[in-house]
């Protein structure tokens, strides 16, 4: 290969390079963030804004301004952040309540420097709803083999979210359904489905005794039993 193609190669590389350099420039700038809906948020950056910028502005879509700062004032928007926004000029930071999952989007931050150039951070906030408290739905239950099979759901419709199974299992399940058997040594098996999110948790919890037999949870029946024995007592005691 002569020097020609050599020079060649060489400029194709440093253009690459300069690219993939780009690339990772551009991707360090977009920060991702989660929160649960309802909450108090703050958009900021993790470094100092450039000394004695001219102006600084914010964006929720490309072209779709909510505030901006120009010679010492804050100028706010027409938008649906109206009355829930607040700017810090000296730390760039903005603060939106109450946020919803409409409130989805990748927020700019665009910032005009002394020396005419501009300088732009991206914040992607995702917005969830806290999860429902799941149901656990007995699909199938019988004996087989003097030993249980259980069938368990626990769904939760319309929702992205995460299930863990837990309690007597070799080991923990990661699925909406499911199957297992209680043997019959065991005296109990409970068995607790969690839904989860980025953002939250819940769970619910159902018991089963030999040979096959279903309760809410051991927590439930105490209370119900303690009920039954108390609340007669107390309505004998206001009838005397």
């Amino acid at each position: 290969m002569g020097s020609r193609g050599w020079n060649r190669c060489l400029a194709l590389e440093l253009l690459l390079l300069s690219l993939s350099l780009l690339a990772i420039s551009i991707q360090g700038r977009l920060v991702h963030m989660t929160v649960v809906s309802g909450s108090n948020v703050t958009l900021n950056i993790s470094e100092s804004l450039p000394e004695n910028y001219k102006q600084l502005t914010w964006f929720y879509t490309f072209d779709q301004k909510i505030v901006e700062w120009d010679s010492g004032k804050s100028k706010y928007f027409e938008s649906k952040f109206k009355g829930r926004v607040r700017l810090d000029p000296q730390s760039g930071a903005l603060y939106i309540s109450k946020v919803q999952k409409e409130d989805n989007s990748t927020y700019i931050m665009r910032v005009l420097k002394k020396d005419g150039y501009e300088q732009e951070w991206k914040i992607k906030l995702q917005v969830l709803d806290p999860v429902p408290k799941p149901v656990i739905k007995i699909e199938k239950r019988e004996d087989v083999d003097d030993n249980c099979y259980l069938k368990l759901s626990c769904v939760i419709p319309g929702e992205s979210v995460n299930y863990t199974w837990y309690g007597e299992l070799p080991k923990e399940i990661q699925n909406s359904v499911l199957e297992t058997t209680l043997k019959p040594h065991k005296h109990s098996g409970c068995y607790t489905c969690q839904v989860s999110n980025s953002v939250s948790s819940k769970n619910d919890t159902f018991c089963f005794s030999p040979p096959c037999t279903a309760a809410r949870s051991f927590g439930v029946e105490w209370i119900a039993s303690w009920l039954v024995v108390t609340v007669p007592i107390i309505l004998g005691l206001l009838l005397i």
